[in-house]
């Protein structure tokens, strides 16, 4: 089965199937916060690492909204275009600062300015805070992207719960008749919150749901589950899913969704590996940021 012009599993060496095998069986998998209190306590042991980032920490404004963010150029090359990342943690956890380290070698390896988003958390400001947060911030980059960067072209990317607002975000501006966005690389997002499909029943007892959208309604809303929605007209995308994933369904669901819609969708899947294994010390995640680079290059290039 393929979409577009690429496999779905994506073929790695053995030894680099058994590093991981390895490597996960020594690191159990846990679930994510269960409550209120829970969530603070992993708030707390949160660490952000330092870096040699030359972060400029701005406030953008779009359509009346306001959103803080953080720009990282790159050190040694000319700024060819800028990537928008959407950070994860379960739409209540984690910030735009923890990703400094990886948007850096990003900037540095794309020859990017990468800008990320500090979007308000659930449960303290639930669904739509941060879709309206990652909006404000591609409208003020649609804008004024050649003025600040000296370049129109733009992709955006996600991780977890940011792959989810990266997707909300490309269909709030296609609903606006917007489309800026060259590209979008989304990993592992989780694109049915309602508990409706087969794979959106996989999480359906996660607290993280209750915390971000638990007082909707229909989660089944677009705004809330992107599997929902019209999905025509979007950007190329890519989605990175590991076997092993939670996810891997729901990712395998969406990109059927895309590729019917017409969409030029790219679905990797990568194995042995789980959610979140693109920010692991294995030979098979570091393939999937290569892939994930040269992914968004072409984009930009485009």
């Amino acid at each position: 089965m393929q979409f577009g012009s690429t496999n779905l599993l994506r073929t790695v060496p053995t030894e680099h199937i058994d590093e991981a095998v390895a490597f996960y069986a020594a690191r159990p998998s846990g679930r994510g916060p269960g409550n209120l209190d829970e969530l603070r306590e992993a708030r707390a042991r949160r660490v952000v690492h330092a870096t040699d980032a030359a972060v400029v920490e701005e406030i953008v404004e779009a359509d009346g909204r306001q959103v803080p963010v953080r720009i990282i150029r790159p050190i040694a090359a000319a700024t060819r275009g800028v990537h928008l990342d959407i950070h994860g943690g379960g739409f209540y956890m984690d910030s735009a600062a923890r990703s400094d380290i990886r948007n850096q070698e990003l900037a540095d390896a794309l020859g990017v300015a990468v800008v990320s988003v500090d979007y308000r958390l659930a449960p303290e400001d639930p669904w739509p805070a941060a879709p309206d947060d990652c909006e404000t911030a591609a409208l003020w980059l649609t804008d004024n992207a050649a003025r600040f960067f000296g370049t129109s072209r733009l992709t955006i990317g996600g991780f977890s719960a940011g792959a989810t607002l990266a997707m909300t975000t490309l269909l709030r501006l296609r609903d606006k008749g917007i489309r800026s966005f060259a590209g979008a690389a989304l990993q592992f997002g989780t694109y049915d919150l309602s508990g409706q499909t087969p794979a959106g029943r996989l999480i359906s007892d996660e607290y993280f749901l209750d915390a971000y959208a638990g007082h909707v309604a229909d989660r089944t809303l677009p705004d809330v589950s992107p599997i929902y929605g019209d999905l025509r007209d979007l950007p190329p995308l890519l989605l990175v899913v590991g076997v092993r994933d939670v996810l891997l369904e729901d990712n395998m669901a969406m990109a059927s969704r895309l590729a019917a819609a017409g969409v030029d969708v790219d679905l990797r899947i990568y194995p042995a590996s789980p959610h979140g294994f693109t920010l692991h010390p294995t030979a098979i995640a570091a393939t999937a940021r290569e892939d994930i680079e040269s992914w968004l290059l072409n984009s930009i290039a485009r």
